[in-house]
């Protein structure tokens, strides 16, 4: 700034001349000095040299002006003797009065003081303006610029003023004006047209909003109103110099800093545009005010566009006062609390808690923006480059992240975000599928409006790339080559969908033939759906008595064991399978109905949340759990065939896997009540008395229906759920190159593959009714009632050969062979009677109505809880699951013959 006085400096001294010396020569005189000045620091020094004229570049004006070296001297000598009766300047207020009068409506402190001082002592020198300037401190933009604000022209002395413009002629306030636009038009303030007083330098909002000027009073009007009408431009060009200072800092992004280069560049080619009027000015004695206003008006044009444009970008970045109240997002506390939780960071700088608009959405601004000015073919054509240019650092992370699977991306602007602390070893303790599901997720709020319609197809190339690089499967030190580079490239969108085609087949491949998901997946049906279950059925008899035991007692070690001997037992079809290694047996003391219930009674279910029950809940354990009740098999999977059988898959694999285990040992438990019945003595034996005949044909009726319940469910969920779900998964996968007509190139995606074996398994667990609280319940129920009476089988036994009054004495019945008698016989020596014969005798009657009774209360709680079953499965038939409806009618033939064979529907049984 002190350049800039020391014009207004030479303009005072050199107007103090006579009236026929030109002003305009005086200007130069002034421009003259302002170079010398900025080589030798002092007002006074500044004379030495002669001023720079205009006629000097040999274009000289009429005839009828002096010459340049007349007119140098008289400047010199004008100086001294304006600097001598300046002391007196009371003599010319008078004169000055209208103008004073009309600066007294805004005064500024430093003329008041400087009035008082002169008052007190007129004859004093005044004050010395020696402006200093100095380097403001580094930031975090490199280019910026660091040179100190200079002090306003206004806080200059008195004895630097310019002469007032009413005192000059038409001519020279016209060369006036031209001299203060060329420096305003640079960001200075000039002679006569200087800063509003409401404009602070050295406030940034002010700056980045752009000054406004003022033109000193006197002016001729229609001078005044062309001078006003290029102010504007003015005003833009020193706004957007700190605007492209302010949006070059290291928190606004690549895609900003690109921005920022491109408008720094018009702005050097506006800089040189305003040299050359400079000389034209210096040269051209016909360069009018007229003149410079028709050179300026398409740069005005452009200035104004560029400036809209950044105040568009301040508003976003709530650096301006008028900031729109829907900028402003009430749930930023949230979202800054929510990504603390999933370890991400504040803002760096000074942008902490505020809404930075960068990476997608400045593209989206100027995308916006080039829609709204696009009948205007100069502001398309400005704002198409500057689009272009913005965007080439965001197509270069688009390009590394669809060609290479990588995310270089250190200012938190691309679309896509990585969450670095989810790691693909997590897949192995995982639940929620976090790697796959949020490791990479969309910013969904700073999406390009060009990449709106494809942002899938761009994560999922990315995370497809991602998962083949991380197995070894791409190059990255590969440059791709011919890729565009903007996305105004008419081969944009094919970029795009190659990309990602290239990398859905690329992962396709790796999974289904270097990994080879479908063997995985068939070693997973040998093992959890039991479908060769001649090894299991073996397994179980081994380990019989250890699974007996207390889940607390199991020896798990003891049974790995024996599984491992199964597997590895010649003949069998598991044998063959390669991925026998990854089975283990592992105890879960939470019962399956517990389990499932839990989870089906999470009601909201968001998307990524989990299956498995909460881990903040107290787990409960079922104190009657053995281990045939908490048996489970667990898989091991490596990557990248986690991402299809991940934890939550195995969850559900594992889930089917205890229900139909459970069916199994229900069904053994029974078959075992079957073979005492029909082995047993006193099973066998014809009593002579008719009641106790009726109570064990009873008996058998009612274990004929349980196992007949158990075989029907047991048959349906294997054969008509499972069975069908799994062919159909199968036929999507039998082309090894993931496609269904042999052509070579997959007709789905990764994701649609994860999506249909999680379809698979979910259709499986739906089907087998464990997806729906009240058909748990019921199921429970009726599994209760049978494990119950097959439990209590040994104990009805004893109670059978009390009640019996054939067995009771020492005769052989009559319809006994002596074969059986002896037998008999032999496991009755075994047993001590207490009792006497009598007492039995006595006790007969009450003995056998507490069986009646007893065998009475099973009939009716197995038959009434399997007729509230089939009326549910009727009811989520018609509604739901249609397949429920062949279960629904072999389970009628549990019922044949009793009194729910006609189906009551009374309201006691619904509410059960």
């Amino acid at each position: 700034m002190s350049s800039k006085v020391s014009y207004s400096e030479r303009r005072t001294n050199g107007t103090t001349d006579d009236s026929n010396q030109r002003p305009r020569a005086s200007g130069h005189a002034s421009r003259g000095s302002q170079h010398e000045q900025r080589s030798t620091r002092s007002p006074q020094s500044s004379f030495t040299n002669p001023a720079h004229k205009r006629t000097a570049s040999g274009n000289p004006r009429p005839a009828s002006r002096s010459t340049e070296e007349r007119r140098t001297e008289r400047v010199t000598v004008t100086t001294k003797e304006k600097l001598i009766s300046r002391t007196k300047s009371p003599d010319r207020r008078p004169r000055d009065a209208p103008s004073e009068k009309r600066r007294s409506k805004e005064p500024t402190k430093p003329r008041q003081s400087e009035a008082k001082t002169k008052d007190a002592k007129p004859d004093a020198p005044p004050a010395i303006w020696d402006p200093i300037v100095s380097l403001t401190p580094h930031t975090s933009a490199p280019l910026a610029i660091r040179v100190s604000i200079p002090p306003s022209a206004s806080d200059a002395p008195q004895s630097l003023q310019p002469q007032p413009l009413h005192e000059l002629s038409l001519e020279a306030q016209e060369a006036a004006m031209i001299e203060d636009l060329l420096f305003v038009f640079m960001g200075y303030e000039g002679q006569y047209i200087r800063y509003a007083y409401s404009y602070d330098p050295t406030e940034e909002r002010d700056r980045l909003a752009g000054p406004d000027f003022k033109i000193q009073p006197g002016l001729d009007p229609s001078l005044q109103d062309l001078t006003m009408s290029m102010l504007k431009m003015a005003t833009h060009y020193s706004a957007l110099e700190t605007f492209v200072d302010v949006q070059s800092r290291d928190e606004f992004g690549a895609v900003n800093h690109a921005l920022c280069a491109a408008i720094r560049k018009l702005l050097q080619d506006y800089l040189i545009m305003i040299a050359q009027l400079e000389t034209q000015f210096l040269t051209n004695d016909t360069f009018t005010l007229h003149l410079l206003n028709v050179h300026t008006l398409p740069t005005s044009q452009m200035m104004l566009q560029l400036y809209s444009l950044a105040h568009e970008f301040l508003k976003r970045n709530a650096l301006l006062d008028d900031e729109s109240e829907e900028d402003s997002d009430p749930d930023d506390i949230e979202k800054v609390l929510e990504n603390l939780k999933r370890g991400g960071d504040l803002m760096p700088g000074n942008m902490t808690g505020k809404k930075v608009c960068k990476g997608g959405v400045a593209i989206g601004l100027i995308t916006k923006r080039l829609e709204t000015m696009s009948g205007d073919p100069a502001a398309r054509s400005l704002l198409t480059s500057l689009l272009r240019d913005a965007s080439r650092p965001y197509m270069a992370m688009l390009n590394e992240w669809m060609h290479h699977g990588e995310i270089r991306d250190p200012h938190s602007e691309f679309l896509i975000k990585e969450q670095a602390s989810i790691r693909r070893d997590m897949l192995e303790q995982d639940y929620i599928d976090d790697y796959w599901g949020r490791r990479y997720t969309i910013r969904e709020h700073d999406i390009p409006p060009q990449l709106q319609g494809v942002k899938d197809k761009v994560l999922l190339a990315g995370k497809y790339l991602n998962v083949v690089r991380e197995c070894g499967g791409v190059d990255v030190s590969k440059v791709v080559q011919d890729i565009p580079k903007s996305f105004d490239d008419p081969r944009f969108l094919d970029n795009v969908n190659n990309a990602y085609s290239h990398a859905n087949e690329s992962l396709m491949k790796l999974l289904l033939t270097t990994h080879a998901l479908p063997a995985r997946l068939r070693s997973l049906k040998h093992y959890f759906f039991l479908d060769p279950s001649d090894y299991f059925t073996y397994f179980m008899e081994l380990s019989t008595s250890e699974l007996r035991k207390p889940v607390k007692s199991v020896n798990t070690v003891k049974l790995q064991s024996l599984l491992d001997l199964v597997l590895r037992q010649p003949g069998s079809i598991v044998s063959l399978d390669p991925f026998k290694e990854d089975v283990h047996i592992e105890m879960n003391e939470v019962s399956l109905i517990k389990m499932l219930q839990r989870v089906v009674n999470i009601t909201g279910i968001e998307q990524g949340e989990t299956l498995q029950p909460l881990t903040n809940q107290p787990t409960e354990m079922d104190p009657n759990a053995v281990g045939f009740t908490s048996l489970q098999l667990d898989y091991t999977v490596p990557f990248p065939v986690s991402l299809v059988i991940s934890r939550r898959t195995v969850w559900r694999y594992q889930a089917l896997f205890r229900y139909l285990l459970s069916l199994r040992y229900l069904e053994l438990q029974l078959s075992t009540t079957w073979q005492t019945h029909n082995t047993g003595v006193v099973w066998r034996h014809k009593s002579s008395m008719r009641r106790v005949e009726i109570w064990k044909r009873r008996v058998w009726t009612l274990r004929a229906r349980m196992i007949v319940f158990v075989q029907q469910l047991l048959y349906f969920c294997t054969l008509e759920v499972i069975e069908p779900n799994w062919q159909s998964l199968m036929s999507r996968l039998k082309a090894k190159d993931g496609s269904l007509d042999g052509s070579g190139k997959p007709d789905r995606t990764v994701d649609e593959l994860m999506q249909d074996h999680v379809d698979f398994l979910d259709t499986c667990l739906k089907g087998c009714m464990l997806t729906n609280g009240k058909l748990i319940r019921i199921h429970s129920k009726l599994m209760q009632t049978c494990i119950a009476f097959a439990a209590h089988m040994n104990w009805l036994s004893r109670e059978l050969e009390k009640s019996d009054p054939d067995l009771i004495g020492p005769i052989q019945p009559p319809n006994m062979t002596d074969k059986e008698w002896k037998r008999y016989q032999a496991v009755k020596s075994q047993k001590s009677h207490n009792d006497s014969g009598s007492s039995q005798l006595q006790d007969e009657e009450s003995r056998i109505n507490n069986l009646f009774d007893l065998i009475g209360n099973w009939e009716r709680n197995f038959s009434r809880h399997l007729q509230i079953l089939m009326d549910a499965l009727n009811h989520y038939a018609a509604t739901e699951t249609v397949v429920l409806l062949s279960l629904c009618a072999r389970l009628a033939t549990a019922n044949q013959g009793t009194e729910y064979d006609a189906g009551p529907r009374n309201e006691e049984n619904l509410a059960a």
